[in-house]
């Protein structure tokens, strides 16, 4: 599906292949989410196994992506969404986050933001909610 966002960029979307992951991993060290990069054979699982797995591409390249998992009834969780450096700000998050919604109209969006997105999230309407977190090494 393409989709013309701001300043006349034109993105494609797409689900993703097994092939995207170096672009993704490429994408998660520059970002410096180094969580995901020093896990990248977990990294690589939670993509081949997320129910919500897009790219979106410009020219050809990876330039963004969503990732998240669904109970395709109630809850859309989206897990990570990265915008390439360059391409911010042109309304590639918006574009990402409303066609996976759209795939599922009924469900409710949830997501984590970090101490630098949060605002972008409020702006666009999302509300804070309060969560807990735990790994099973935490026990």
């Amino acid at each position: 599906m393409e989709i013309s966002v701001k300043d006349n960029v034109v993105i494609a979307i797409r689900e993703y292949r097994v092939e995207d992951f170096n672009y993704i991993h490429h994408l998660n060290s520059d970002e410096q989410w180094n969580n995901l990069v020093e896990k990248k054979d977990s990294t690589k699982s939670a993509w081949n196994n997320s129910s919500i797995a897009y790219v979106a591409l410009h020219e050809g390249e990876i330039i963004a992506y969503i990732r998240g998992l669904t109970d395709q009834s109630i809850t859309l969780f989206i897990c990570e969404l990265l915008i390439h450096r360059e391409f911010r700000g042109k309304g590639i998050g918006d574009a990402l986050l409303q066609y996976v919604h759209g795939l599922y109209p009924d469900t409710r969006i949830e997501m984590l933001a970090s101490s630098t997105s949060h605002t972008y999230y409020e702006q666009k309407g999302y509300r804070p909610f309060y969560g807990f977190r735990k790994t099973f090494q935490e026990h």
